[in-house]
């Protein structure tokens, strides 16, 4: 497939996201010379639902996204705001140059590999499969998986049959169509995001009488998520397996989490790109950051576990790095 032009966002804002930030942007320089697109770190800017500025007034960070060919992407909050910060993705595509093709990631991520070797289909959207059954949590009297999504479907016109996976069991929630938003592309933000809020709002304010007593905090974008792809023709089976949340990206989520469970390559490429001393000196104001990269305490989190006998349940390994005093967030 010959090499495609494409733009990469995650969203940054004050605290904790520009530092994951600034480490994306560094691991994208990287360990992809060949991306030749654009990159965008998305900021919401100050306003009515924002108690605090979110918005990056930290010179260093400002200053080493400079070095890395980083473009600063304003945008406003119309929507959701503090109330609904992962609502942040929906609304940051407006802002995005209109008709050029994207890749969303969540801002805890590595790139780990090349990007430009990842074959997209932009006309064929789809989104992360490292997910877990999040998402709905059907009750004992119903309504089941079936019931609920359909709702969903039959809200937007959409055709539900055609997205179940027929290989696993009825009312089993891998059938249906789920995905993590921890990343997502496609042919247009604008009107992929577009659509994206309008489906996200109508759930959000008028759920389908089948989604009562179903959370919706923080599962909104996941919710719609599948829907929106498969309103554009995507779904979970139009790019290969093992590009991404494999070889070329790590969704890593927090920092001990990442030294607890993922490879010795991801490790090893992490404090590779965190060691120059201009970034350095920035990254290491950051606690999580200074402790367990630079102050070594990410090794000891390590040693707690066999990385290929870990622990089933996410909670356990939590758990296990807090006896510890070693979760830092």
């Amino acid at each position: 497939m010959a090499q495609q032009s494409f733009n990469v966002v995650i969203i940054g804002q004050a605290g904790r996201l520009q530092y994951e930030s600034l480490l994306f942007a560094a691991s994208l320089r990287h360990s992809s010379p060949g991306f030749s697109g654009r990159l965008f770190v998305a900021v919401p800017q100050p306003g009515p639902l924002w108690q605090k500025d979110p918005s990056i007034h930290n010179a260093g960070v400002l200053e080493a996204f400079a070095r890395l060919g980083v473009e600063i992407l304003p945008f406003e909050s119309k929507i959701f705001g503090e109330k609904y910060p992962y609502g942040n993705k929906i609304e940051a595509l407006q802002a995005l140059p209109e008709g050029e093709p994207f890749v969303f990631f969540d801002s805890d991520t590595l790139i780990t590999g090349e990007l430009a070797s990842v074959p997209f289909d932009f006309n064929r959207p789809s989104a992360s499969l490292r997910r877990e059954g999040t998402w709905p949590k059907p009750t004992l009297y119903g309504p089941g998986y079936t019931e609920i999504w359909r709702s969903l479907y039959e809200r937007f016109g959409l055709d539900m049959d055609s997205t179940l996976d027929l290989e696993q069991p009825d009312e089993f929630w891998k059938r249906y169509l789920y995905f993590n938003a921890g990343f997502f592309y496609g042919a247009c933000p604008r009107a992929f995001g577009k659509r994206f809020a309008v489906y996200a709002q109508s759930i959000q304010k008028d759920p389908p009488i089948e989604l009562v007593g179903q959370s919706l905090d923080p599962w909104l974008d996941q919710v719609a998520l599948p829907l929106v792809i498969h309103s554009f023709g995507g779904g979970r089976d139009t790019m290969p397996q093992g590009y991404l949340d494999g070889e070329v990206s790590c969704h890593y989520r927090l920092f001990p989490l990442l030294y607890a469970r993922e490879s010795d390559a991801v490790i090893a490429l992490l404090e590779e790109v965190a060691a120059p001393n201009w970034l350095k000196k920035v990254l290491k104001t950051y606690e999580p950051i200074k402790r367990l990269v630079y102050q070594n305490r990410g090794a000891r989190v390590r040693a707690l576990f066999d990385q290929n006998h870990l622990p089933r349940r996410e909670q356990a390994i939590r758990n296990k790095i807090k006896s510890e005093g070693l979760w830092i967030r």
